[in-house]
């Protein structure tokens, strides 16, 4: 993979580490990661997009070479939405287009909701649902339970947790940041070994502990009896902190595409990281069913607020990865690459 310097800027809020390339004439493109990553993961993207735009791609808060700062939980996505502005505003980025991937794309909604004006064109890899992760039931978001329990910071897998603060590289541990890595995010796609050690290292950066990841809990009444902290990056994408649907009646409308990994396991309607599906499984014991607590349809519900979008006079497509699970940009990039300037007119 090509190598791009780190770059640093002092914002009103904090320190940001970021990656810039392309030509400086072109419009500016900004690449916001996801969790458990950091920009680096977007070398590939940058490559290969590098002659079309001008791109920025930050470390959010939390991750990769940025300032430590604790994350407030109960600000949703607004932490790190904050954080951009102030790094477009310190950088003077006018008008970028955003491509915001997993996680990201809750940050890059979470931008668009308030700056609308300023955003060119809105990209989604795989995005966290408009309603946050688990706890809601329908396309329309139903909330699952009052306590909004089987959400936050509790239910990462607390072995993952430890080997990504030991460094843990054991193939022979599933839980290790390399087997996660090619098991979630890149079923479909051979990683080089220039590849993955890049990601793996990146995926060790991140700050571990209640104010960062995975965050804080507290016992909760209904099932699975645990609850949002008010604390670290699992909490923000509570349905608790969290809801984005109300893009869809935004009075200006930037244009949208959804770049949607078919094979996805970690954004989805059937996903493995969300506690209605796992309890569904039997993986979690006392699943109260279906009635009371189904998987999250994720994906409908993307879909069910971008279609109000367009039908509210937006623009909205969708471009659908047969062979990507969460990654397509990575798993098939020359399609990724297609599909996106194509929707631009580029």
């Amino acid at each position: 993979m090509k190598t791009y310097p780190k770059k640093d800027i002092q914002t009103t809020r904090l320190k940001i580490s970021y990656l810039e390339a392309g030509n400086f004439e072109k419009e500016p493109l900004l690449l916001l990661h996801g969790n458990t990553s950091s920009s680096l993961f977007y070398v590939p993207t940058v490559e290969i997009l590098e002659e079309h735009f001008h791109i920025y791609a930050p470390d959010l808060r939390g991750y990769g070479h940025t300032e430590k700062l604790p994350i407030d939980s109960t600000q949703g996505m607004k932490t790190w939405s904050e954080d951009i502005r102030s790094f477009v505003d310190a950088l003077s980025i006018k008008n970028p287009h955003i491509i915001g991937w997993s996680m990201g794309g809750g940050v890059a909604m979470q931008y668009t909701l308030d700056y609308a004006d300023e955003v060119r064109s809105l990209g989604l890899i795989n995005p966290l649902s408009p309603y946050g992760f688990s706890g809601t039931k329908d396309a329309e978001g139903t909330i699952t339970t009052a306590s909004h329990a089987g959400t936050g910071g509790g239910f990462v897998n607390p072995q993952f947790v430890e080997n990504l603060r030991t460094k843990n590289k054991d193939l022979n541990d599933p839980t290790s940041a390399p087997n996660v890595l090619k098991g979630l995010f890149a079923p479909t796609f051979t990683l080089s070994e220039e590849m993955k050690d890049t990601f793996v290292d990146s995926m060790f950066l991140m700050e571990i502990g209640e104010g960062f990841y995975p965050g804080s809990s507290q016992p909760a009444p209904e099932w699975p009896f645990l609850g949002p902290g008010t604390t670290g990056i699992g909490n923000t994408m509570s349905p608790k902190y969290v809801n984005l649907s109300s893009i869809k009646n935004l009075p200006v409308k930037p244009p949208v595409i959804w770049f949607r990994g078919v094979q996805d396991k970690i954004v989805s309607d059937q996903s493995y990281s969300d506690v209605g599906f796992l309890g569904q499984l039997g993986i979690l014991p006392g699943w109260p069913g279906l009635e009371v607590y189904p998987p999250q349809p994720m994906v409908s519900q993307t879909r069910s607020v971008f279609e109000e979008y367009q039908k509210n006079g937006g623009r909205f497509v969708e471009a659908v990865f047969e062979n990507s699970g969460h990654s397509p940009q990575i798993e098939e990039p020359e399609k990724f690459v297609t599909a996106y300037l194509t929707f631009l007119g580029k």
